[in-house]
C-alpha cells in the first residue's frame, strides 16, 4: 500500500504553534477512514480552514456562557437591592391608595343577585396640588390708586401714612404717585420704603403759571398712563391729605362700573364738619346729600376721594358701549369744586350706572381733613444739618 506523506506548506511552518492542536483535531475528523482515499486530496490549506471553524465555535461557546454569568448576576442584584431607598420621599411624591372597590348587591324582581357598576378605588396625591392647597389664592380685581403731592411741609407725613395704609391692602394694588414738573428724592425714597408696587410719574406742563390746579393736570397724567399701558382695574383718586380706612380699598373690588359713597370733611373754617355724597338704597343711588350752598348746582355732590370707575372705560369704549371716544380727563376750564361732577358725567350717564359703597351708604371710610399747614419751611431733603442743642432745665 502506498503511503501518502502529508508535509505543510512551508507558508505556515512557522505558525504551527497556534494551530497545532486545531489542525490535529481537524486532520482526525477529516480522515477518520484511512481505506477511503476521500479526503485524502485536502491540502493543508483546508485544515487551516477547518481550524479556523472549530475556534470559533469554541470562543462562541466561552462568549455564552460568560453572558450566562453575568446575566445570572444582575438578576441577583435586581432582587436584593444594595442601595439605601428613601420609601418617604417616594410616599410623599406620588401615593397611590387601593381601596378595595365597592360592590352593591340587590336582588332583582325574579330573585337573583344584581351587582351595580364596580370601580376600583385608585387615588393619586401629587405632592405639588397638596402644596398648593394649604395656600388660601383669592383672584381679586387689581386696585389703581393715583395720588398727586408735591413738596411742602406735612409732605412727608402725608406719603408716609397713605403708604402704611396701602401696605395692609392685600395684592394686587398699584400705587402711581404724580410729581410737578420733576421728581424729587425724597418722593422717590419715601416710596422705595414703604414696600408697595407704585409707579413715579412727572407731570410736565409748559405753561405753569397759568395752572389753576395742580392736581387736576396731576390726575390727568395718571389717567393717561393707565390709558396708555391699559391698566386693568379699579381706578380711585387718594389725595395724600386725606385719611382712609383699610375697609376702603377692601371694597373697591366689588366695584363694576362705578362706585361711590359719602365722604366726611372738615371745613375750610375748621369748626364744622360736611357730609357730601350720595343717598342709597341698598345698592342704588337715588340722590345727594351735601352741607355746602356754594355746591348746590353742581349735577353730582360727591369728592374727589369719593369715588371710583373701572379702568377700561378710559381705553375700551367698545365694552361699555360709550357714546363717543373723545379721551376722559378732569377740566381745568371749570371753577373750582366742578371737577369731580364734571369729570363723572363722562364716565357715567345717570345714577343708574352707579353702585353704593358699602351698601346704602351706611358708614364712612375716608376723611378729608384740611390739616395742611402753609409757610412752613422743612429740613432740605428730611436731614438735620445741624446737631440739636441740648435745653437744661433750671432748677
Amino acid at each position: 500500500m502506498a503511503s501518502i506523506r502529508r508535509t505543510l506548506s512551508p507558508l505556515y511552518q512557522d505558525r504551527s504553534y497556534h494551530i497545532g492542536v486545531a489542525s490535529a483535531q481537524a486532520h482526525k475528523l477529516f480522515s477518520t477512514n484511512n481505506n477511503s482515499g476521500k479526503y485524502s486530496s485536502l491540502t493543508s490549506t483546508s485544515a487551516v480552514s477547518a481550524a479556523f471553524v472549530y475556534i470559533r465555535r469554541k470562543g462562541f461557546r466561552r462568549s455564552f456562557y460568560r453572558c450566562m454569568i453575568f446575566f445570572i448576576l444582575g438578576l441577583l442584584l435586581g432582587v436584593f437591592p444594595s442601595g439605601h431607598v428613601d420609601n418617604e420621599i417616594n410616599k410623599h411624591d406620588f401615593s397611590f391608595e387601593m381601596k378595595p372597590p365597592h360592590v352593591n348587591v340587590q336582588l332583582d324582581t325574579k330573585g337573583n343577585f344584581a351587582l351595580s357598576a364596580v370601580s376600583l378605588g385608585v387615588e393619586k396625591t401629587t405632592p405639588q396640588l397638596d402644596r398648593l392647597s394649604r395656600f388660601d389664592y383669592v383672584e381679586r380685581k387689581q386696585v389703581i390708586v393715583i395720588t398727586p403731592t408735591y413738596n411742602r411741609a406735612l409732605q412727608a407725613y402725608f406719603l408716609n401714612r397713605l403708604g402704611q395704609v396701602l401696605r395692609l391692602v392685600q395684592p394686587p394694588l398699584l400705587w402711581i404717585v404724580v410729581e410737578m414738573t420733576s421728581e424729587s428724592a425724597e418722593t422717590a425714597e419715601i416710596l422705595r420704603k414703604t414696600g408697595v408696587m407704585y409707579r413715579h410719574l412727572v407731570c410736565v406742563n409748559k405753561n405753569n403759571t397759568n395752572v389753576k390746579d395742580r392736581g387736576v393736570h396731576q390726575r390727568n397724567a395718571g389717567l393717561e398712563h393707565i390709558e396708555r399701558h391699559r391698566l386693568d382695574g379699579i381706578v380711585y383718586f387718594a389725595d395724600d391729605d386725606n385719611v382712609y380706612s383699610l375697609e376702603l380699598f377692601e371694597s373697591l373690588r366689588n366695584i363694576s362700573r362705578f362706585g361711590t359713597w359719602p365722604v366726611a370733611m372738615l371745613a375750610q373754617s375748621k369748626n364744622k364738619a360736611i357730609l357730601e355724597g350720595p343717598v342709597c338704597n341698598a345698592s342704588q343711588v337715588i340722590g345727594w346729600h351735601t352741607n355746602e350752598k356754594s355746591k348746590k348746582l353742581r349735577r353730582f355732590h360727591v369728592d374727589m376721594s369719593g369715588f371710583a370707575f373701572n379702568s377700561t372705560i378710559l381705553w375700551d369704549p367698545r365694552r361699555w358701549k360709550r357714546p363717543f371716544s373723545n379721551p376722559i380727563r378732569q377740566l381745568d376750564t371749570v371753577k373750582e369744586g366742578f371737577q369731580e361732577t364734571t369729570f363723572i358725567e363722562q364716565v357715567v350717564e345717570d345714577e343708574s350706572q352707579m353702585e353704593s359703597v358699602p351698601p346704602s351708604c351706611s358708614r364712612i371710610l375716608n376723611w378729608h381733613l384740611h390739616l395742611d399747614a402753609h409757610g412752613l419751611v422743612y429740613p432740605r431733603g428730611w436731614l438735620l444739618q445741624k446737631n440739636l442743642e441740648v435745653v437744661q432745665l433750671i432748677r
